[in-house]
């Protein structure tokens, strides 16, 4: 494949990444929640939901959905429906107060939540079935081929989630813990989540 190929991809698909969305929003709640290691282990998640999304469709399965708007319109509302669901269950946590503790963050919880989150989100099998295609040449392996750029689309995704997920994980660390912090903090990503589940049911 042509490094002009993977520049202009690139050119197209970073503009899409840095849109905010459930991903972003998603991460970007756990930094400000859970600091460093949660904004992290977000991104990971989420990366992995991605790596999902490139497997599939070197596969050719993202084709099959594709065609199918029954199966895409499936997968957009339960990514609402989810979306929806960390919204509340956060706002629900800040509305009511309780002893203030510093308890470890499962890692598994926060992967699970995230890697559900990008592998929902539709933008991702938009980007894999709609842009994706247009960069590929029928005289090569079109599976190579799919999973060079699908490595782009990620690599982008790595970097650019992981600068925003530090820059909310420095405004947690920076803060007293308290009870009321956490509150509020709660209340702040509850809400980055909501702003997330109306965009990806109004997309």
């Amino acid at each position: 494949m042509e490094l002009q190929t993977l520049l202009l991809f690139s050119a197209t698909v970073i503009p899409l990444v840095c849109t905010p969305g459930p991903d972003i929003l998603f991460i970007s709640s756990q930094g400000l929640s859970g600091g460093m290691s949660a904004a992290w282990k977000a991104n990971l998640g989420i990366i992995l939901g991605y790596m999902t999304h490139a497997i599939l469709a070197a596969l050719g399965l993202a084709a099959i959905v594709a065609t199918s708007p029954l199966i895409f319109n499936t997968i957009k509302w339960v990514g609402v429906a989810y979306v929806a669901y960390l919204a509340v269950k956060m706002l629900l946590s800040a509305i009511h107060a309780r002893e203030f503790q510093v308890r470890p963050i499962s890692t598994q919880a926060v992967i699970g939540k995230a890697f559900l989150t990008s592998f929902l989100n539709p933008k991702g099998l938009l980007v894999y079935f709609a842009i994706l295609p247009n960069f590929i040449h029928v005289s090569e392996s079109v599976a190579i081929q799919s999973l060079i750029l699908s490595a782009t689309f990620i690599s982008s995704c790595i970097v650019i989630y992981g600068v925003i997920g530090m820059l909310f994980a420095s405004m947690h660390n920076k803060r007293k813990y308290s009870d009321k912090n956490r509150r509020i903090t709660e209340g702040v990503a509850g809400g980055m989540l909501t702003f997330a589940a109306i965009g990806l049911a109004s997309s």
